[in-house]
């Protein structure tokens, strides 16, 4: 098991930038791309973002967004979540996911 360390946001900041800002917005009010905006999606249930088409799989998974459940999430999306539309093959490093995390709390928070 890992440690319960949570992660650093400047390293998640990177970590986005490279592996998830092609298809992610984190601002709030920011545009969705080929995936929806992230801004206050933590605690939200998933496939519930305002004028993004989402898959139904997404919408009915009854997910919602928290440390533990991005975490795994993260790992592999399309095994966390069958029939998702997200093509992103996942974060399989610990510490990255939990970088990400770290950095995705602070942006996309009111």
């Amino acid at each position: 098991m890992g440690k319960k360390k949570g992660g650093s946001e400047k390293k998640g900041a990177k970590v986005f930038k490279t592996k998830c800002s092609q298809c992610h917005t984190v601002e709030e009010g920011g545009a969705h791309k080929q995936g929806p905006n992230l801004y206050g999606f933590f605690g939200r249930q998933s496939g519930q973002a305002s004028g993004y088409s989402y898959s139904s799989a997404n919408k009915k998974s009854g997910i919602t967004w928290g440390d533990d459940t991005l975490f795994e999430y993260l790992e592999n999306p399309k095994k966390y979540i069958k029939g998702t539309k997200m093509v992103f093959a996942g974060i399989k490093k610990e510490a990255e996911r939990k970088d990400l995390i770290a950095y995705l709390k602070k942006s996309c928070s009111a």
